[in-house]
């Protein structure tokens, strides 16, 4: 089947930059979820920037399906797609389509702009030396005056990203998000096109299909599978394979190795516990059957099923 160069580009072209859009946004709300308080400003950085790209994508997706047809002119019209104004990019798709943003949301997609177009560079000047980083100060004084709360950011008191935060977050890029990409689904499904489907279980699929903007879920199941771990009938092939594996002697409190599996960032002085142990008795043997958990090319339905693994 042939397609014409306009229906290759928004169908195809376009939909990867969908799963792109999609997948920062993903890794945005997931660094945010990652992070624990707010004195540390470059984990700030990561969320915003990783944002900020991920919005502007879609909304130029959202735009170009809007907007651009046979009479187009393709040079000008591309030109005005070079921008990083969040805002300006939301007036256009506003022209065209409704928009059910507050004020909150509005002074979210500001920030954007801001810190993409200017902000994320501010360390790069020598002037950035007589005033705090603003990509930082801008968010939390963002997330002060939405939930009227006080953020401190020093190291000993500083204050934690608590759930409440998190849903708010959330709560607010989804309004966003899924707006952008109801207008994308509406305009594709008008043009006879497919640029809003999406690869099951991808992370796009979870910010777009599932609409889902905290990690609740994910950390619940983690949780949830511990518990069911410790549980296990004993004569369960798995629980018997990994009971045959000596645990190594850790320092540490079960909770803080339960707290370093909900979030890796949370101790990285664990992995150097491990390697000074490995390096004091390292085990050939053992390590090839560590190395089997969670291999998807092993299953242990039958007891003899992985006896030539060693």
């Amino acid at each position: 089947m042939s397609y014409t160069p306009e229906y290759f580009w928004k169908n195809f072209r376009l939909g990867t930059e969908l799963q792109v859009s999609g997948s920062f946004i993903y890794n945005a709300l997931y660094f945010f979820d990652q992070m624990e308080c707010f004195n540390n400003e470059e984990e700030i950085f990561e969320f915003l920037y990783n944002l900020s790209v991920g919005v502007e994508r879609l909304e130029k997706i959202a735009i170009i399906l809007l907007e651009h047809d046979t009479s187009t002119n393709q040079e000008d019209f591309e030109k005005t797609l070079i921008t990083h104004s969040h805002s300006d990019l939301i007036d256009r798709i506003k022209k065209k389509k409704n928009l059910n943003l507050s004020k909150c949301h509005n002074k979210l997609i500001q920030l954007l702009s801001n810190f993409y177009k200017s902000m994320r560079y501010g360390r790069f000047n020598l002037s950035s030396v007589y005033q705090p980083n603003q990509d930082a100060l801008k968010f939390i004084e963002f997330v002060q005056s939405e939930l009227n709360i006080e953020i401190k950011t020093d190291m000993i008191l500083a204050t934690a990203n608590d759930d409440r935060i998190k849903k708010f977050i959330g709560k607010t890029v989804g309004r966003i998000v899924s707006q952008l990409y109801s207008i994308v689904k509406d305009e594709a499904q008008r043009l006879g096109m497919y640029t809003y489907e999406l690869r099951y279980g991808s992370k796009p699929y979870k910010i777009f299909m599932c609409e889902e903007f905290t990690f609740q879920k994910e950390n619940s199941l983690k949780k949830e599978i511990i518990v069911s771990l410790i549980n296990a009938d004993e004569d369960d092939e798995f629980i018997k394979f990994v009971k045959q594996i000596e645990p190594l002697p850790f320092d540490d409190v079960p909770h803080e190795y339960v707290k370093y599996l909900i979030n890796p960032q949370s101790n990285l002085s664990l992995t150097e516990e491990l390697e000074s142990i490995y390096e004091d008795n390292f085990d050939k043997e053992r390590m090839s059957m560590v190395e089997i958990i969670g291999n998807s090319n092993v299953s242990f339905g039958e007891e003899d099923d992985n006896e030539d693994l060693f």
